[in-house]
């Protein structure tokens, strides 16, 4: 399969002395958790790079980026989530989501997503007109490299998400997500060396961070990729900014992971209770299931609601907790 060569060119290699360590050191200092980039969005937010995914994708060969449109929403966040990467390119309007970590509302996001790029793109339009206004289809990915096992690949729909069912539903959404760890899917890696070289990229970050703190880690996989021609050019040019955005990137992930973990022992610890309080007869075993896999839901609805300071209090207040657990319980039952 043909791949545009798409590769920056490499104009001012940041020095590895105690001057740019000190420098780098600092700029890591100042990553805020509200930093919006990332290395994958900093990578494909060239047009050439982007076009050399589409066409890996796609099994296309087009080589000329004249007629491809960026669209992705300004300042890349639209309520706290973020908006990686949004283009048109031949009559469809793409939108891509790079992700770490598993996320069953990426339909919900899309579709949020791409209703405001449609409204920038059609506010000059009069949409009472007798003509027919013209849109490109749209077409959703991610692009998962979670520590989670999640299958090669997947597809997501909106009307999973539905508190009634419907046989066809009057409006849906599907996303497909790509599991681009080392291993999966390896005929899209090799088709698009770009996305190959992040994953190993990845991959050499995480290995280093079992061993090292973080900072020295990430460093560490920049140089060894810089020697071993992995993302080279990229790093070499954006090597202050990719450590200080993969930093912040890792401990992020670690964050999650962590927060999930801790979900996941108090549902363990408390299923069997909080189940059985609400008529689970199931037994030990069950009641810990259930209450785990509530709990996990809960506080996933809490989180998609942005409702930080209630997932806060789910986890530390065991009495509301437990009065939440039982709610969503009597809702689950009422649909049975």
């Amino acid at each position: 399969m043909h791949e545009t060569k798409a590769r920056e060119t490499q104009t001012n290699k940041a020095g590895t002395g105690k001057t740019q360590k000190n420098k780098t050191q600092t700029n890591e200092a100042g990553v805020q958790r509200n930093y919006k980039d990332t290395v994958f969005r900093m990578i494909f937010r060239e047009k050439e790079n982007l076009l050399s995914l589409y066409n890996a994708l796609n099994g296309t060969t087009y080589e000329e980026t004249d007629s491809l449109e960026i669209t992705t929403l300004e300042n890349a966040v639209y309520m706290n989530y973020k908006n990686d990467i949004s283009f048109v390119f031949d009559f469809e309007l793409l939108l891509y989501e790079h992700q770490s970590t598993c996320n069953p509302n990426m339909p919900l996001r899309d579709l949020i997503y791409v209703t405001r790029v449609l409204q920038n793109r059609i506010k000059d339009e009069n949409l009472y007109s007798k003509s027919l206004i013209r849109i490109p289809a749209p077409r959703f990915v991610v692009f998962y490299n979670g520590t989670d096992f999640q299958p090669e690949q997947q597809v997501l729909y909106l009307s999973d998400a539905f508190e009634k069912k419907q046989d066809e539903p009057a409006l849906e959404l599907s996303v497909i997500v790509y599991n681009i760890n080392l291993g999966c899917n390896n005929e899209l890696l090799d088709a698009c060396c770009l996305l190959k070289e992040y994953a190993q990229y990845v991959a050499q970050v995480r290995a280093y961070a079992e061993k090292l703190p973080l900072s020295e880690a990430v460093e560490k996989a920049v140089d060894d990729c810089i020697r071993n021609n992995i993302l080279a050019e990229f790093l070499a040019k954006n090597r202050a900014e990719a450590i200080a955005v993969s930093i912040f990137e890792y401990d992020e992930e670690k964050h999650m992971n962590s927060e999930r973990k801790e979900w996941r022992e108090i549902g363990y610890r408390e299923g069997r209770e909080d189940g059985l309080a609400v008529g689970r007869e199931e037994g030990i075993v069950a009641g810990r299931e259930e209450g785990s896999d509530t709990l996990a839901r809960l506080i996933h609805s809490l989180t998609a609601a942005g409702k930080s300071e209630e997932v806060d209090r789910v986890l530390h207040d065991s009495d509301y907790r437990r009065k939440l657990l039982k709610e969503s319980f009597a809702e689950e039952n009422s649909l049975v």
